[in-house]
């Protein structure tokens, strides 16, 4: 690629954080590289996507596109007027905007557009955060120049001779959050002499995660040595603080949302998540030992699939769903008394991070542009 030249990208796909997120940290890169660079978001009318993109200081054009319902409902029945008509608006906006390269990072909008820009010869290139690639993705990935992954093994989904192994673009602020622990601490009114456990389950809340905190606050009562930082969620917040507040225990931190997550990380000592693309990819720039319960409310289970992925290699420890209400706690504050596990644990997930992923990813379609 020339410097000199103005480059035009199209980014697309949505519906979650776990594919906005990684699209804009490319889009970020990319601005950074190439300053005169035009970069155009295109997503799924109605999806957060739409809120986010804009917020982060990109443009976004929304498709009339939406993804299968499970169930028998009308929005079925529309899906493949649906994705005609998000197939030649996608045509339109590429014709119009004239990019060097299209990128997809899955969800509804992304099909369109890479088949659109495919077919009008345009470089196009795929982003899979997951462990496990879904039907869009793997039928997408014949035509497609190169495809980013961020787990090795992904030769099972997609052409061998197409992988690039980069990672999940995360934010940039959690690496060396560890150098900030003590003003972590503070920052959350938190006890510097006590071992701190944080319990992450999204800006929404995780109901699993929530009551197995509460169902361990007795347990937790009794290690004074040992404090909980715990994000609820908006959505289960009050509930909780309410039932927090009856069992008098004086251990745990409860909020509704953590907006410096870069603190929080640097405050803990073993963290305790859900196994989503995007926080993994956190975890391991992070390195602390980590607790890994997936979601099974997600689609082709790929939660599971990404905790196994890190447990394989002694990265994570995985609670499933359904036993995380008896034994979370009880796994949590085994972890911290075990220094060698611990340790064993945090070398092993940071010997997955990729803290230039956003940079690789660029690189990779760099390579495919005059």
């Amino acid at each position: 690629m020339k410097k000199d030249k103005k480059y035009r990208f199209i980014l697309t796909g949505g519906g979650t954080g776990g594919h906005i997120y990684p699209a804009v940290a490319v889009a970020n890169e990319i601005k950074r590289k190439y300053p005169d660079a035009d970069v155009l978001f295109v997503g799924a009318k109605g999806k957060m996507e739409m809120t986010k993109v804009p917020e982060a200081g990109y443009k976004i054009i929304g498709l009339w596109i939406s993804g299968i319902q499970r169930r028998l409902t009308i929005d079925n029945a529309f899906l493949p007027l649906k994705m005609m008509v998000s197939y030649l608006a996608a045509k339109r906006i590429i014709r119009k905007f004239k990019p060097d390269a299209v990128m997809g990072f899955g969800g509804y909008a992304s099909g369109p557009v890479m088949l659109a820009a495919n077919s009008m010869k345009v470089p196009a290139f795929i982003q899979e955060q997951n462990s496990y690639a879904g039907m869009a993705n793997k039928f997408l990935s014949k035509k497609v120049k190169a495809i980013c992954v961020a787990y090795e093994g992904m030769e099972a989904y997609f052409p061998k001779e197409k992988l690039k192994f980069t990672g999940n673009p995360v934010r940039s602020d959690i690496q060396g959050s560890d150098d900030q622990k003590l003003e972590a601490l503070k920052y959350f009114k938190l006890n510097k002499q006590r071992k701190t456990v944080l319990v992450i389950g999204g800006s929404l809340g995780a109901r699993t995660l929530n009551n197995a905190v509460l169902n361990g606050a007795e347990l937790i009562s009794e290690h004074t040595d040992v404090q909980f930082l715990w994000q609820s969620g908006s959505f289960y917040y009050q509930s909780m603080k309410k039932k927090l507040k009856e069992s008098k225990v004086g251990n745990i931190t409860l909020l509704k949302f953590i907006k410096r997550m870069n603190m929080a990380y640097a405050a803990a000592d073993i963290v305790v998540s859900r196994a989503g693309a995007l926080s993994v990819s956190e975890l391991c720039l992070v390195g602390k030992p980590v607790i890994l319960v997936p979601s099974p409310n997600v689609a082709e289970d790929h939660q599971t699939k990404n905790a196994k992925a890190l447990e394989g290699k002694n990265a994570a420890v995985l609670v499933r769903d359904a036993d995380a209400y008896e034994s979370l706690v009880k796994t949590a504050l085994e972890l911290l008394k075990d220094d060698q596990k611990s340790k064993a644990l945090q070398t092993g997930i940071l010997n997955l991070a990729k803290p230039n992923a956003a940079q690789e990813i660029v690189e990779v379609m760099e390579a495919y542009i005059d």
